[in-house]
């Protein structure tokens, strides 16, 4: 079995890091940086649009954090990490739903793009307002966003939410910062957080 992992630190590769650590199978790491790597033969040969994260599992390529982690959570059934295929609805509805709406909106927002009014269902997710008030309602309870079991959703919509604090983003409302608090304190969390944040580090050193 080959796993390899195209990353840099200050990336959305953080998302894929976690979720392999939730996997908890070896996989073999390759940082690449922005202005050079990124943009080779090589590595455009494997992602077009010469951005990171990538995967290469067996000669499979899976690219988008979403996508890769939803193909982690199959490809390593043994971890857990997805409900039965007959009680998937809540586990596809959120992965799209931070993937599309909940990533656009926030984006938009911290650009400083305004829709133009009467034109919120052209952008397709309505308004800022909307897309956070339904997030806040899926993480209310005290378990994951699937029920009791912890998913890749919980990885990928988890880490929106995460960084959308950290940054600004994400408003504090109560609900998003206990869901955070939960999340930060899986071993695999805090062991991808430790692995970037050395890497980090030693960027910062070498500059």
């Amino acid at each position: 079995m080959t796993l390899t992992f195209y990353t840099n630190p200050m990336s959305r590769g953080q998302i894929v890091r976690w979720m392999l650590e939730e996997v908890g199978v070896p996989y073999d790491p390759v940082i690449l940086d922005y202005a050079t790597t990124m943009k080779a033969p090589d590595y455009l040969a494997i992602n077009p649009m010469g951005k990171v994260p990538a995967i290469v599992h067996n000669g499979t390529i899976v690219t988008e954090c979403a996508a890769i982690c939803a193909y982690l959570a199959d490809a390593f059934p043994a971890a857990n990490l997805a409900p039965p295929a007959q009680a998937r609805g809540a586990y596809y509805r959120w992965l799209f739903f931070a993937a599309g709406p909940l990533e656009a909106a926030i984006t938009n927002n911290a650009m400083g793009f305004v829709l133009p009014e009467g034109r919120e269902r052209t952008a397709g997710y309505g308004s800022l307002d909307d897309v956070l008030n339904t997030l806040e309602q899926a993480v209310s309870g005290e378990a994951w966003i699937c029920g009791d079991q912890f998913t890749a959703a919980d990885v990928y919509v988890g880490s929106q939410i995460d960084w959308g604090l950290s940054f600004g983003t994400v408003p504090e409302r109560p609900a998003f910062t206990a869901y955070a608090e939960r999340l930060r304190a899986r071993p695999a969390y805090q062991r991808q957080k430790e692995i970037d944040g050395a890497l980090i580090a030693a960027m910062q050193n070498q500059g």
